[in-house]
């Protein structure tokens, strides 16, 4: 009845694991019994869950980005410290097959469950409004999507208690995740978990490239958008072409391992090295879904805290566009070793090495962005600043990597892992950092302690390089990755230099937790009244904070560039004076959580072979969907008087406000305050 779920799928006999879900436990119980204790289920559930809002979605899954991070980095100071002691043949405190599911775990999670919702969170909360829309083209897949990624997050998570997680690698590499080599449920779990996310990552994608393409306001043409919407636009497309290959490809491993069939096995027929070539099809282009967002928030924080218009706008949208069409012919550096021949390889090669040329055009225009310019050094601009050393840093091993003869050399080695976290954290972590301290007051009406997010990025930063550093060093040692133990004792005072990046680091994740405490402390303090706390330059800043739910009482209109810039620099009394109307609005939805929910069965029914449970899970989500498609109650008006209203509120507020607001330099309630003049 129950498939091959027994009780002891549950690892009685693992006590670190024991220890972790005690701790969940523990503290999912606090949180339930805190909601309920406070009555808060009726507004989680209406204001937040069902909400088809694009901005409170990207709160969403930036919250869900965050707990995942302490998820993912836990694994992370795991290993480390496994590596700091297993030397000389010791054994450590971690066994192998535990070992094995912890890198996987930690590369799974760090890309598709803290990485990505990270990027999609930021384009949730900031594209409709930089284009000037009231919403996402399709609100109900926007709540979908962020539902399915979800409980693919939970499916994960179930993992550690109930059964095992995949011991592959992050890729699952084929026939090493075939049914032969990996009987247990650990590849079933990566496969659905992957599979129900992507599915959510897609529509994402087709919604926001659809938003992008049809929703801009008057006046805002393709060369007057925002970069950072233009480099959403193209991570968008990037994941309308390449996730399709994902899911096909994780489909067809179902295949092998549910069914006996041989695509990608060592005989009857099967390649593995198909499955090597279409994973990294979708993969390299996934390097840019991530990197091209974060390319964007720097555009934005640098253009803003330097006081001057982004140098080289147009430079810098034909980079972006560049990266997207080379992204997609490079994906062959990752196993120049498989023997496809010399020709192939020095194509992909060279084209590997043609993709950094627009790369470093970007940082050339971010550099003369800076040239002469008021650089105000807010922590946003030190996350940038950060980037652009030890981005460019990972782009040279990068390049290194992308000449054949130097990879068939450090392939497979710690020089690997040390270039891939160059890129990942120096590029991903620091812009989504950025952009999280850049737009937070417009989400949540606040600025961020400014100290507290300073000595967050001085240990990320300081942190990085003393723990992947040494990694560089044992690469030409010999050291390869993934070793959960290792003979030769000279390598010990790296793997514990190592170690000590790692604590650096987890540093840092404590001091933006504390910078969340200290500035929820003192939101008074350091109230956004105005809306535009940073003297912005792009339409996002013209609303209130946190923008109302209709994002703008009157479409705005664009003439150039920069145009609320442009706009604070001219009268502005003809817009004001303009009559409210009605405006139409999507109403929440149900549908969204529900049918995740159905999903969420469907995964753990399929993992265990519970055949009856996955039957019921596909009910539930065909009934819900199409509940969901006769459903003709889904939009309504708000009336000019409400909105009215609600802009009228705003702007008493402003009037009411000091003539001097506190900056987000406002440190507690005994900081010494610098003020800046606010325009009213």
């Amino acid at each position: 009845m129950f498939g091959k779920l027994t009780l002891e799928a549950i690892p009685y006999h693992e006590p670190i694991i024991m220890v972790v879900a005690a701790f969940m436990a523990i503290g999912g119980i606090a949180l339930l019994g805190a909601l309920t204790y406070y009555r808060k289920w009726g507004w989680l559930w209406n204001e937040w869950f069902t909400s088809v809002d694009h901005k409170k979605l990207g709160i969403m899954y930036f919250i869900v980005a965050l707990v995942m991070l302490l998820r993912g980095f836990s694994d992370a100071i795991m290993m480390r410290t496994q590596q700091a002691m297993a030397a000389g043949g010791a054994a450590g405190y971690l066994p192998p097959e535990h070992y094995d599911q912890i890198f996987t775990a930690h590369g799974v999670i760090m890309i598709f469950f803290v990485a990505m919702p990270m990027v999609i969170g930021l384009m949730n909360l900031v594209v409709p409004l930089q284009i000037g829309a009231r919403d996402v083209a399709f609100p109900f897949l926007n709540n979908l999507s962020f539902w399915l990624f979800a409980v693919a997050a939970i499916l994960v998570n179930i993992s550690l208690v109930v059964g095992e997680f995949a011991k592959t690698g992050w890729l699952a590499y084929a026939p090493l995740s075939g049914i032969e080599f990996s009987p247990g449920v650990g590849v079933d779990y990566w496969i659905w978990a992957l599979q129900i996310s992507g599915i959510g990552t897609t529509l994402t994608g087709i919604n926001f490239f659809v938003t992008i393409l049809k929703m801009r306001t008057k006046g805002m043409t393709m060369f007057r958008m925002p970069i950072f919407t233009w480099t959403s636009l193209c991570a968008n497309v990037l994941i309308i072409a390449s996730f399709p290959i994902l899911t096909a490809t994780i489909a067809l491993l179902t295949l092998d391992r549910y069914f006996g069939m041989h695509f990608f096995t060592n005989d009857f027929g099967g390649n593995m090295m198909m499955y090597v070539n279409l994973i990294w099809a979708w993969g390299h282009p996934e390097v840019y879904i991530l990197i091209l967002p974060a390319f964007g928030v720097f555009s934005e924080v640098i253009s803003t805290f330097a006081r001057k218009r982004l140098f080289g706008y147009m430079t810098m949208v034909w980079a972006t566009i560049a990266i997207t069409l080379l992204s997609f012919i490079v994906w062959l550096h990752h196993f120049f070793t498989m023997g496809a021949g010399a020709n192939v390889n020095a194509f992909f090669g060279i084209m590997t090495m043609i993709i950094a040329i627009p790369t470093g055009v970007k940082v050339f225009n971010w550099l003369f962005t800076m040239f002469r310019g008021s650089l105000e050094l807010t922590s946003p601009v030190l996350w940038t600043l950060g980037f652009i050393i030890t981005f460019t840093l990972g782009g040279m091993t990068g390049v290194m990597l992308a000449v054949p003869a130097a990879n068939f050399v450090l392939h497979n080695s710690l020089f690997v892992i040390a270039h891939f976290h160059n890129v990942i954290i120096g590029g991903v972590v620091f812009g989504m950092m950025a952009g999280l301290t850049f737009w937070f007051p417009k989400a949540f009406g606040f600025t961020l302690s400014e100290k507290w997010g300073k000595r967050s990025f001085w240990c990320w930063f300081i942190g990085f390089y003393v723990a992947f550093m040494p990694l560089y060093v044992l690469a030409f040692f010999g050291a390869v990755r993934r070793m959960q133990s290792y003979a030769n004792p000279e390598w010990q005072p790296w793997m514990i230099l190592a170690w000590v990046g790692a604590v650096i680091i987890m540093m840092g994740i404590a001091c933006t937790v504390i910078q969340f405490w200290v500035s929820i402390r003192d939101r008074k303090l350091n109230a956004d009244v105005t809306g535009d706390p940073w003297d912005g330059r792009t339409l996002e800043w013209s609303t209130s904070s946190p923008a109302p739910f209709y994002n703008f009482a009157r479409l705005p209109e664009v003439g150039d560039i920069d145009s609320f810039w442009s706009q604070k620099e001219r009268s502005n009394e003809e817009l004001e004076e303009a009559p409210y109307t009605d405006i139409h609005m999507p109403r929440n939805t149900v549908a969204g959580p529900v049918i995740s929910f159905f999903a969420l069965i469907i995964g753990f029914a399929l993992v265990w072979h519970i055949w009856w449970l996955a039957g019921v899970g596909a009910i539930g989500v065909f009934v819900s969907f199409m509940a969901r498609v006769f459903n003709d109650d889904i939009d309504y008006y708000v009336s000019a008087e409400e909105v009215e209203r609600i802009e009228r509120a705003h702007q008493q507020r402003v009037k009411n406000s000091d003539p001097y607001q506190p900056s987000a330099e406002v440190e507690g309630r005994e900081g010494k305050q610098r003020y800046v003049e606010v325009k009213a």
